[in-house]
């Protein structure tokens, strides 16, 4: 399949062992690239998919000079959003527990911005999926932050963990991209190539 990306050397340019477990399970060649200190902040005037799909062209614009002709770069920047606010990595357990809190008993929304870059073009493309929380006891949320350690997981969560096997009440949307990845769209927008 995507026999049409035979042309390109594909870079997934994440250190997310999540990403790369789904890029891998559509069976194309990649090789994996990550620059240390990429930026992940973004305008406050922004709002909703508007954040990850401008963090995720800013790390594509940090690879662009180091881009050859027949490269195909790959970057992603996933957030929770609820309530008109944007959820990133927590900072630490305290920031994990109190994100967990906030999604406690409601419905959220988990934005994924991709973008696709070579040398001579860019395209990118957001995917929007809605998840339902149980409510969480805080011995629940205490005990899967100290288990699972979720800070390099927007929202603190990953809905493969324990957490979503308890929690997570419903999907509307994309599963895999509350994993981090919209794989099913990105296939699409690869065969498009």
């Amino acid at each position: 399949m995507l026999d049409n990306l035979k042309k390109y050397n594909v870079i997934l340019a994440s250190n997310s062992p999540r990403r790369k477990e789904l890029m891998s399970g559509l069976g194309i060649n990649y090789v994996v690239k990550t620059l240390p200190g990429i930026e992940e902040s973004y305008p406050d005037t922004l709002q909703g998919e508007q954040i990850p799909l401008f963090i995720a062209r800013e790390k594509a614009d940090a690879y662009r000079a180091s881009i050859v002709e027949g490269e195909l770069l790959i970057t992603a920047d996933t957030i929770v959003w609820l309530d008109k606010e944007a959820l990133g990595k927590p900072a630490d357990r305290e920031g994990a527990i109190r994100m967990l809190r906030m999604l406690s008993g409601k419905s959220h929304q988990v934005i994924t911005g991709v973008c696709l870059t070579t040398r001579e073009w860019q395209k990118s493309f957001t995917a929007v999926t809605e998840v339902k929380f149980a409510d969480l006891t805080d011995e629940e949320i205490e005990y899967y932050v100290d288990t699972y350690s979720p800070m390099d997981k927007a929202g603190a969560y990953g809905v493969q963990e324990w957490i979503g096997f308890i929690g997570v009440e419903s999907i509307s949307g994309s599963y895999y991209n509350v994993m981090g990845l919209p794989i099913q769209k990105l296939y699409g927008e690869l065969k498009k190539l």
